[in-house]
């Protein structure tokens, strides 16, 4: 199979849209209200606001293709807010990180992984950080073997209901 990761075109947002609101879903929708996964979702992937962040110069997103298809993507920035309990220098984030579910296990998340450190780097980053859903047992594991350390938590909201990330960081 051939993976090609690149950064993120006008031509890929209605596949990173569709490809976030369904992964999102599958991975929350049964822990969460129809009513505020439906509010999340719409404050969060619409082709409009996937326009703006891939105009958004202090963020840069990342899509990993299979056989030209969209499997996976990566967003880092350097401008959202910074959780207190990252204290490494110049920060940056792994904002996003999905990949579809047909392809877990297939290493595409590895590569992928490796392509948005060196995305914060670009950005400036000198460390990084992502938070994490703390019952996301998989992810968090997954983090943990690129050196991530868990370093505090955070309040995360789906809709009206306020959920805790645990935050977690490393140098780059």
């Amino acid at each position: 199979m051939d993976t090609q990761i690149l950064p993120a075109t006008a031509e890929h947002l209605q596949a990173i849209s569709d490809l976030a609101a369904r992964t999102f879903q599958e991975t929350f929708g049964p822990t969460n209200t129809e009513a505020d996964m439906a509010a999340y979702l719409a404050s969060a992937y619409s082709v409009d606001i996937q326009r703006r962040e891939l105009e958004d110069s202090n963020l840069l997103t990342l899509v990993a293709e299979r056989d030209g298809a969209l499997a996976a993507y990566a967003m880092i920035r350097r401008d959202g807010p910074v959780p207190p309990c990252v204290t490494l220098p110049s920060p940056a984030e792994v904002w996003r990180f999905y990949v579809d579910r047909p392809w877990h296990g297939q290493g595409l998340a590895p590569a992928l992984m490796s392509a948005a450190l060196d995305a914060a780097r670009e950005l400036g980053g000198r460390s990084v950080w992502l938070s994490v859903w703390e019952h996301n047992a998989r992810a968090i594991a997954f983090y943990s073997k690129f050196a991530f350390a868990d370093v505090g938590a955070k309040d995360f909201w789906v809709g009206e209901d306020r959920q805790t990330d645990r935050v977690m960081s490393r140098r780059l």
